[in-house]
């Protein structure tokens, strides 16, 4: 694919031809390659608020938020304040500290299902553990994960995955063995007869199910309150462990994650992003039975050298601080909604089919005739077209997720004056592809 820019990046450009060179494709994670989009991607000097600033000199009103974890903007002062008390402490220890428990009981407080937490180092390691643990805990080896959800770049459940995975279509990765998927079943998200048929079928066989709560890796796509109630009762009847996986919601969508919103309770929750603050880290909690399975406490491995760094557990407890003392999820919901309903007045005016579907903070614009519902819905989009608004955006100054199928964030930093900016760089870029 070639690239539509029409503004010159040349110092990007070397950077990255520079990378290319020592690190594979160029890029330490797939998702910051522009495969959906084409072109090279920007190289970042440094970000503030609600910015990213290049190494060009462009600065960009920033919807990805380091994919999720800057809800209250980059840079912000509670956040640079803690972070720098604990570096001056020293960076790693390798033994307990105090920064872990103090964390870990204001998960516990926001999240009713979460009665005990295991911090890890990323959203690949808590998922992985706890589906480890859910297998560990009923004795049961099958996992059910939904078709396009993903939730990191773990053997068993790196299949018919979504972000980078399905962006790049390689949803199964070379290097994966048949038998690390053998026990993993595949059902597609909201289809309540199949997860009724399934269950009735191996009910007993299952360990665990494990989804996006609301997916934002094919793009956004909410569950339907019959799916929801319907898993919970299935998961409950056959004795499965069900693992909502927040590390985007969590905090998020609202002060306990989707789970608050939506008054759901799961077995056991994966999280990661918001609460390290811009730093690596992720966790796994929920019920006390389950998690007390956990070595040392009981006999399921789980183990990491930088698990509970204090530092990224000083940016976590600001920013859990600040969003418990000054929640922004009002404001954040109503701003997104404004963005929603501009961008979707300006598709509707200049003919474009589209779907602009929201949650809270999170949203996506999707270049589709119907509702995305699902993996099928979500790979049927106009990924062609939405490359080309990807590129009219970032030309007028808005950086959006280089692929269809992930998720936009909008932070706290954002005011009424970047709504207005957002608004008119879509209109102009919706008018400029309707030209063509």
């Amino acid at each position: 694919m070639t690239n539509p820019s029409r503004v010159a990046r040349p110092k990007s450009a070397a950077a990255f031809e520079r990378a290319t060179r020592s690190i594979p494709g160029g890029v330490n994670s797939p998702a910051r390659a522009f495969g959906g989009v084409g072109g090279t991607p920007i190289i970042v000097k440094r970000a503030d608020g609600p910015y990213l600033f290049d190494v060009d000199g462009y600065r960009y009103l920033d919807f990805i938020g380091s994919w999720g974890p800057m809800i209250l903007g980059h840079r912000h002062p509670a956040v640079v304040e803690a972070t720098i008390a604990a570096i001056n402490n020293g960076s790693s220890y390798g033994a307990p500290c105090e920064l872990e428990t103090e964390l870990a009981e204001m998960v516990v407080a926001a999240i009713p299902s979460v009665e005990m937490v295991r911090f890890v180092s990323s959203g690949t390691e808590a998922t992985m553990s706890a589906i480890r643990l859910a297998r560990g805990f009923t004795g049961r080896d099958l996992i059910v994960k939904f078709a396009g959800c993903y939730h990191g770049h773990v053997d068993s459940l790196l299949v018919s995955a979504g972000s980078s995975a399905l962006t790049l279509g390689v949803p199964n990765s070379p290097g994966v063995p048949k038998g690390c998927t053998q026990d993993t079943l595949i059902l597609q998200y909201n289809d309540v007869q199949e997860l009724a048929d399934f269950f009735a079928a191996k009910g007993g066989q299952i360990a665990g199910v494990i989804l996006e709560p609301v997916v934002g890796n094919m793009g956004l796509i909410p569950p339907s309150a019959e799916f929801r109630k319907e898993l919970r009762r299935l998961t409950h009847h056959h004795g499965s462990v069900l693992i909502y996986d927040e590390v985007m919601t969590g905090f998020r969508l609202s002060y306990g994650g989707a789970q608050e919103l939506f008054g759901d309770t799961p077995d056991v929750t994966a999280l990661g992003k918001i609460i390290g603050g811009g730093y690596p880290v992720g966790a796994y909690g929920g019920r006390a039975d389950i998690l007390k399975k956990v070595m040392p406490a009981g006999p399921v491995f789980q183990a990491g050298t930088l698990s509970g760094n204090p530092v990224a557990m000083a940016a976590g407890i600001a920013t859990l601080r600040e969003l418990k003392q000054n929640p922004p999820y009002q404001r954040l919901d109503q701003l997104t909604q404004q963005i929603a309903t501009g961008i979707t007045a300006a598709a509707k005016q200049y003919g474009h089919a589209h779907q602009l579907q929201r949650i809270g903070s999170m949203w996506t614009l999707f270049f589709a005739n119907a509702p995305v519902t699902n993996y099928q819905t979500a790979v049927a989009s106009d990924k062609q077209k939405f490359a080309r608004f990807f590129w009219e955006m970032m030309d007028r100054g808005v950086y959006l997720p280089c692929s269809q199928f992930e998720a936009a964030f909008t932070c706290a930093a954002m005011t009424d004056e970047h709504l207005q900016e957002t608004i008119t760089a879509a209109s102009d870029s919706l008018r400029a592809m309707a030209q063509v």
